[in-house]
């Protein structure tokens, strides 16, 4: 099992589950309402929903691009300017899911021609406030790139599920279903 064939995939099934929440807050909040989410936040000093969606799609686009040695696209600092100005121009649901569409079919193309990559390549993961973390690629993989990824989608699910949309723990795990054994679920 190669890094991109763990991340790449993960992405792809979380990416389109937090598209698949955005379409319930759309179905369950018609004419419109649901774009008001948006703005939502889990606490005042926190970033609002349309910013935890476009930063789990930057960590999306990082992650696949770093591994791989590559740089970044000109849609990762859309993303990221989008994500930070979200506040004052937190989009549509319909933005955000296109928004979402756009780094899944980034992911995927990028996961079709990934090469293998050494677990001990280092990576040196600079951050805006100008920390500088030096990890191998399996550190970058485990310790940053998914826990990254996962909490802004967990924050997308938590905003969601605070603001009323009906989510449930099937909903967070849809990708699962396909491994069902036939006969199992209860009654």
């Amino acid at each position: 099992m190669t890094l991109p064939d763990v991340l790449a995939p993960t992405y792809v099934q979380m990416l389109k589950a937090l598209s698949a929440w955005l379409g319930k807050a759309e179905a369950q909040m018609p004419d419109g309402k649901a774009d008001a989410l948006l703005s939502a936040r889990l606490a005042p000093d926190m970033f609002p929903l349309s910013t935890q969606i476009r930063f789990a799609c930057v960590q999306a686009h990082e992650g696949v691009f770093r591994l791989q040695g590559r740089e970044f696209p000109a849609s990762v600092e859309v993303l990221l300017n989008e994500g930070r100005s979200a506040a004052d121009h937190p989009g549509s649901v319909a933005d955000a899911r296109a928004r979402i569409d756009e780094t899944i079919a980034v992911v995927e193309a990028v996961a079709q021609h990934a090469l293998d990559v050494d677990r001990a390549t280092p990576i040196a993961h600079a951050l805006p406030a100008g920390m500088v973390f030096d990890l191998t690629a399996e550190q970058y993989a485990r310790d940053w790139a998914l826990p990254q990824f996962y909490f802004h989608v967990m924050i997308a699910y938590a905003i969601l599920r605070a603001e009323g949309v009906d989510l449930g723990k099937a909903d967070y795990v849809a990708h699962m279903f396909t491994y069902l054994r036939p006969g199992t679920i209860p009654a």
